[in-house]
């Protein structure tokens, strides 16, 4: 069919709309070379009359339905395609929400753009502009290729443009001396009627006009801005005789007004212009929040958590939970009303149509009474998201029960759903902000009444205190939740008296001993209380967001407490989140008192989830310290203090004369290793390193002494702790567990605390490991061989946390080493020469010697450096390039990049010398050698529990 043959058909039909409409579409189909509905005889992607009989009568949710593209009702001509859009709306989800909402009267299609994340875009085509082939070309889009019609600007970015707008507005205010919670007060009005203008809640332009008249007379400007909040405070309110609707819900307590000179005025009208209508939820608290609070005014940049991850916990705490529960109330509800109309008896039939409204009935009123408490809401993010969730279901319910033959009920979810507590008043009121704007977008959204008299419902159920701690000291009270979300604050156990004060950390800690340990992350305390709620049956599941440092070390007593009596059925054990701009490591993590069905670990089914966010079958959480490992390993000093220096000066102290104690400098300065030394290139730094000598003692080296002096003592006598502050020339730890077990040995076994690639080396006993580096006290290359095997690789990963940006797995002590069960024999309480002979050892050694000797000529290749005895014998040599070229060269040469090409064609040597030592150290314990990591892992841990505990 041409464009023309089309347009003089059907702009000469008189038909009704039902007698027309699915010609009109076929014909369109055929114009657009498009296939029509009745290609799918199934109807399952593509439909007329898609939905089925409703009880209010018709048929379908739409006229047409393809999924993933569009909803299409028809109207008759010049009927109202605003109701029809509407109607679109009422049952979009039942259409699984399909990009395009399109409506027509024949003579006019109108495309509007239905993506959650973008801004709303309209398209029109009329029947004449079916001649232009790009109208054409934009209709055949909307059939087989949707996302060309998405709008480019995003919900986001429209947001960010206004908050960063509202954030300078803020700043200009605070630097005329308001204070900043009136500033915050004041701008937050301005925000919401700026989207009550642009959503018709306010008489149209009202806002739009007051600042036309302000820009004329801008003294006039706060007077105007009174007058508007005290006519949307109370109920018959007006402006030059134009009514305003009743607003209340406490936004508009008072009609405090701030004045704007005209710059700020002109700023004001240019955020104006912008699609209020359009702002998102979701992020507007978090950016406002940044441009209104001074002590946030630094992450104004900073990225926010996406809704996406906000929404795994919604999912998996309320949205599906709710909607098993709704399932199986359809299946009863139609089963009775099966009942209903075969009944032959009056009797019979009313019972079960009363059976079926009962239940019906008894599932909108769970939802309307379900309550979400995020008990650290922030700004809103969860409550906003938790609330739409709850509305989305209250219509789905609804729609599908009117399938069913049962009436439509209207939608009675509002914002007294969601409960929160938040100790920041700039976040709280935000909080509100973004409930009530949610609330508003999602009625306008689904074709639904805006509410009124008032529009603000109250939101006293968002508190504004503390949420863990009351002022007396006790454990701060939450209010009954059938679901708790949210993210709680992240502080480290270290980093709390800085931030919280010493006092209120005190205070905290005294209020759950019994509980929590003193080293826990603040989080923690949300997880206990959360854990509370749910063992006194005041919630029914709860999903928060923790640092992922929550499965690990002390933080993880709380969810060892959670799964003692609940079950942890949904986690994301080890995902990127955004905290106040600085990319962090999170879990989130979802638990219940029971739970059907299958966990879900990272996505995946999983029979289980252990405490420390796994799902293997060794629950490795069970694993205790072995005494044969204690008093082994051990962290480097922490130094507290710029001991370090470089090694000139070390050099120049170690060939000065001896000291008036007749001893040389080379007793106190001593080369250091940190973690970038030994993953990458060594850094030539050296420490000044008095261990446990007195003051008197260390006196007597004057050059390593003055330094300290100079450089260390004005910082530690600064230092809260007695200890650091009194004997400031010492390291913060001196470790003499340390240096007492590698005293009998010229060498030892070290490895990074966090590195992306598990690496072990060597290190000669003269060189001090730094604190982000463990030593073990083994010198046989049989230990060094069982620590690099692929088995111990996979214990220290499956104990480890994960840390910084690169998402690195860590390495401890406790729970890395100490935990590891070694072969029977080699066990590492044993002497090396008790086992030098063992074939199984002796193998091991080899290997390891093997894969030392083959990296080092690769790290140091013979004609690139050259040896060099150190200025003073006692230290290591020194390895040195042989010239410019050959150090530019050497720095591709480092552990990290070595480990990089495992895997790859030029990795396959270190590969081979690798699987050479897992297979010694696989058949000294008695496996095969192609064990599998899971396999492995279980035999290891049944070894943990069948060996004496540490004691």
């Amino acid at each position: 069919m041409t464009p023309q043959d089309f347009i003089r058909k059907w702009k000469a039909n008189t038909r009704a709309e039902r007698a027309a409409v699915q010609e009109h579409f076929i014909d369109l189909c055929a114009l657009l070379n498009e296939p029509t509905p009745n290609t799918d005889p199934t109807g399952a992607t593509y439909a007329f009359e898609k939905g089925a009989t409703k009880a209010t009568g018709g048929e379908g949710w739409a006229d047409v339905w393809k999924r993933a593209c569009f909803g299409w009702e028809y109207k008759g001509k010049h009927k109202d395609l605003e109701a029809a859009h509407r109607q679109l709306l009422l049952y979009a989800g039942a259409l699984e929400n399909p990009p395009l909402l399109i409506t027509s009267d024949i003579e006019r299609i109108v495309i509007r753009t239905n993506w959650t994340n973008a801004v709303s875009a309209r398209h029109e085509v009329t029947l004449e502009d079916l001649q232009d082939p790009a109208k054409r070309a934009l209709l055949k889009a909307a059939f087989s290729e949707p996302d060309r019609l998405r709008p480019t600007k995003t919900r986001q970015a429209l947001t960010e443009q206004a908050a960063a707008d509202f954030a300078e507005l803020a700043r200009r205010l605070r630097a005329r001396g308001h204070d900043p919670h009136d500033v915050a007060h004041f701008v937050i009005r301005l925000v919401f009627c700026l989207f009550a203008d642009d959503v018709a809640l306010l008489p149209q332009g009202l806002f739009e006009r007051m600042l036309h008249a302000a820009q004329a007379n801008p003294p006039r400007f706060a007077d105007f801005a009174s007058r508007l909040f005290r006519a949307m405070k109370d109920p018959g309110g007006e402006i030059d005789f134009t009514p305003v609707p009743w607003f209340n819900g406490g936004l508009f307590d008072d009609d405090t007004a701030l004045a704007l000179d005209l710059a700020d005025i002109k700023l004001l009208a240019r955020v104006a212009a912008l699609d209020w209508a359009e702002i998102d939820p979701s992020i507007l608290g978090t950016l406002f929040e940044r441009g209104l609070d001074p002590d946030k005014r630094s992450q104004l940049g900073a990225h926010y958590t996406d809704r996406e991850k906000i929404g795994r916990l919604v999912d998996a705490t309320i949205t599906r939970p709710l909607l098993a529960e709704w399932a199986a109330v359809k299946a009863g509800l139609a089963a009775a009303l099966e009942r209903e109309a075969a009944a032959t008896n009056t009797r019979a039939k009313n019972k079960a149509a009363a059976e079926a409204s009962a239940a019906y009935k008894g599932f909108l009123d769970r939802l309307r009474g379900f309550r979400v408490l995020d008990p650290a809401c922030g700004s809103g993010n969860f409550l906003y998201l938790a609330l739409l969730a709850l509305k989305d279901l209250e219509v789905r319910a609804s729609v599908e029960a009117e399938a069913l033959g049962l009436p439509r009920e209207f939608p009675q979810v509002g914002p007294e759903a969601v409960c929160g507590i938040e100790i920041n008043p700039y976040a709280a009121e935000l909080a509100r902000v973004s409930v009530w704007i949610g609330h508003i977008q999602w009625a306008r959204r689904n074709g639904l009444p805006l509410p009124s008299d008032p529009v603000l419902r109250p939101l006293e159920t968002i508190e504004c205190r503390d949420a863990v701690l009351t002022p007396d000291g006790q454990p701060a009270a939450w209010p009954k939740a059938d679901a708790i979300i949210g993210n709680p604050p992240f502080l480290g156990d270290k980093a709390m008296i800085g931030t919280l004060g010493e006092d209120y950390t005190a205070r905290l800690r005294a209020a759950y001993a019994g509980r929590l340990p003193g080293g826990v992350d603040l989080v923690c305390y949300w997880f206990e209380r959360a854990r509370e709620e749910l063992a006194a049956g005041r919630t029914e599941r709860v999903g928060l967001v923790a640092t992922q440092a929550i499965r690990k070390g002390a933080s993880r007593i709380v969810l060892d407490r959670i799964q003692e009596r609940a079950t942890i059925f949904e986690a994301w054990s080890n995902e990127p989140w955004n905290l106040d701009g600085a990319a962090v490591r999170v879990s989130l993590v979802a638990f219940a008192k029971q739970h059907d069905g299958p966990a879900m670990l990272d996505g995946a089914a999983v029979p289980t989830i252990h405490a420390d966010l796994s799902g293997g079958a060794a629950n490795l959480t069970t694993a205790r310290g072995l005494a044969e490992n204690m008093r082994l390993s051990f962290q480097g000093p922490v130094k507290v203090g710029p001991f370090d220096i470089d090694g000139t000066i070390a050099r120049g102290w170690l060939a000065a004369a001896l000291n008036a104690n007749g001893r040389p400098n080379t007793d106190v300065v001593r080369p250091i290793m940190n973690t970038a030394d030994i993953t990458g290139r060594s850094s030539d730094t050296w420490i000044v390193d008095f261990a446990s000598r007195d003051e008197a003692e260390a006196a007597f080296y004057a050059g390593p002494f003055g330094h300290v002096v100079r450089e260390v003592k004005p910082l530690r006598e600064k230092n809260r702790r007695g200890r650091r502050a009194e004997k400031w020339w010492q390291h913060g730890e001196t470790v003499p567990g340390l240096r007492a077990a590698l005293a009998p040995f010229t060498r030892y076994i070290a490895t990074p605390r966090v590195a992306k690639h598990r690496l072990f080396v060597w290190l000669a006993v003269q060189v001090l490991p730094d604190s982000r580096v463990f030593a073990i006290a083994r010198d046989d290359d049989t230990s060094f061989g069982i620590l690099h095997s692929r088995f111990h690789e996979a214990w220290a990963l499956g104990n480890a946390s994960r840390h910084g940006v690169g998402n690195d797995p860590t390495y401890n002590n406790q729970s890395c080493f100490e935990t590891f069960p070694f072969p029977d024999g080699l066990t590492p309480n044993l002497p090396a020469a008790s086992y030098a002979a063992d074939p199984r050892a002796m193998a091991i050694a080899e290997a390891a010697r093997a894969l030392v000797e083959a990296r080092n000529r690769w790290l140091n290749p013979a004609d690139l450096v050259e040896t060099m005895p150190e200025v003073v014998p006692g230290f290591p040599d020194r390895i040195l390039p042989r010239d410019a070229a050959a150090a530019q060269a050497l720095k591709a040469r480092t552990l990290t990049k070595l480990y990089n090409t495992r895997g790859t064609p030029e990795g396959t040597w270190l590969d081979g010398l690798h699987q050479r030592l897992d297979e010694a150290v696989a058949a000294a314990y008695g496996w095969p050698a192609t064990i599998s990591e899971e396999d492995a892992l279980a035999a290891l841990l049944a070894l943990n529990h069948a060996r004496p505990a540490a004691s």
